[in-house]
């Protein structure tokens, strides 16, 4: 599986795998993979980054066939007018072009899903830019709820979850807003969220609130103490601090502060998705890479190999809104998840999929089975 950074790159990418064109015989599987099985694809398309997977079902869960990331901070300026601007709508439309030739390239889709979140929700031209995108990319954007966004984000953490604990709590850092849910799993295997809350900012909307300057401590201290005062009611509601001491709540983080956090933890001399996705850091490790990052000053991160120019002044915004989780509540170690609302869309359209299957199968002989006369095969005469 390789990641796609562009057009160029789509040009260049002739090697990759692909198991419609390895496989002439419809009898034969790639890898021991029936090829009767589907493509699913999903698109999160967040505040400052457009996010595609193209995945294929597995007995326990999904196999990624391609995938694509580009920043496009479509929400660039957002707090000044509420208004999506036109370059940004522009880089946006160019990614969602590529999204669509990738999809085109893996086509026929059994289901799909693309989704944006906050930038969107925000914007009072969404609608121009929701016709823009079916027009010119053939996307349709489907503008949800932070609570549906929560959702997603918990589902798509789920395969991280330890089996031993029966609640956890899932932040997702966006660009534009940013999401806690607590959830719990039942005996019998089902997730459902207990509450959740939306903090109406994310690392682009910080970042920009302190634009043209490093983030002073001040300043810093302003958005940890913001966000504690949302944390409290929060907290009032559902009681989780005592749950979260006795360590019967798993933290999972899922957002780019969370594994730029990870990657820098583990001191990787670039980023590397497989060694940081569900990796477990203590609070002590958490707190001392974020003071690490800190203290590099914006040159510094953005030498980073692992954060770069393009998430310098974001990876601060994410680790104040970090910081104040930590210190707000006594937790203990947070789980990085390199996944998010993308694998939360596919799951979903993979569980629907195999819950029609089952049902149409069943609904086959509903009752006993007779002959077509009526009459049942073990009477007939």
């Amino acid at each position: 599986m390789k990641q796609v950074s562009g057009l160029q790159d789509r040009r260049k990418k002739k090697k990759h795998f692909n198991p419609r064109a390895e496989n002439k015989n419809p009898a034969q599987g790639a890898a021991g993979l029936s090829l009767t099985q589907s493509n699913y694809a999903a698109i999160d398309l967040g505040t400052n980054s457009c996010r595609l997977v193209v995945a294929t079902p597995t007995t326990t869960s999904f196999r990624v066939v391609e995938t694509f990331s580009k920043v496009v901070r479509l929400g660039e300026g957002i707090i000044n007018d509420n208004q999506l601007a036109p370059q940004a709508m522009r880089r946006t439309i160019h990614a969602l072009k590529v999204c669509r030739g990738v999809i085109n390239e893996y086509s026929p889709i059994a289901a799909s899903r693309f989704v944006a979140t906050a930038a969107c929700r925000r914007a009072k031209n969404v609608a121009q830019f929701v016709e823009m995108a079916k027009r010119e990319a053939g996307i349709d954007l489907e503008i949800i709820s932070p609570k549906e966004e929560a959702r997603l984000s918990v589902v798509g953490c789920l395969p991280l979850l330890n089996r031993n604990i029966k609640r956890v709590l899932v932040f997702d850092i966006g660009g534009g807003s940013t999401q806690i849910s607590l959830a719990r799993v039942t005996d019998f295997g089902k997730t459902f969220i207990e509450g959740f809350v939306s903090l109406p900012y994310g690392v682009v909307t910080v970042s920009e609130a302190f634009a043209g300057h490093e983030m002073s401590t001040m300043e810093y201290s302003t958005v940890v103490d913001r966000t504690q005062n949302i944390l409290a009611e929060f907290e009032e509601k559902h009681h989780i601090n005592e749950a979260i001491a006795n360590q019967e709540v798993q933290v999972i983080g899922t957002s780019g502060t969370v594994t730029v956090i990870g990657a820098v933890h583990l001191k990787l001399p670039r980023y590397n998705r497989s060694a940081v996705d569900g990796i477990a850091i203590s609070a002590p490790e958490v707190a001392a890479t974020v003071n690490k990052i800190k203290m590099m000053g914006a040159e510094g991160r953005c030498k980073h190999p692992c954060i770069g120019q393009s998430k310098s002044d974001l990876t601060l915004a994410g680790c104040a809104i970090i910081e104040a989780l930590t210190t707000f509540w006594p937790i203990s170690e947070i789980t990085v998840a390199d996944r998010g609302i993308r694998e939360g869309i596919l799951l979903d359209l993979m569980h629907s999929k195999k819950k029609e299957f089952v049902k149409k199968r069943s609904t086959r002989f509903p009752f006993d089975r007779r002959g077509r006369n009526g009459r049942s095969k073990r009477n007939k005469a």
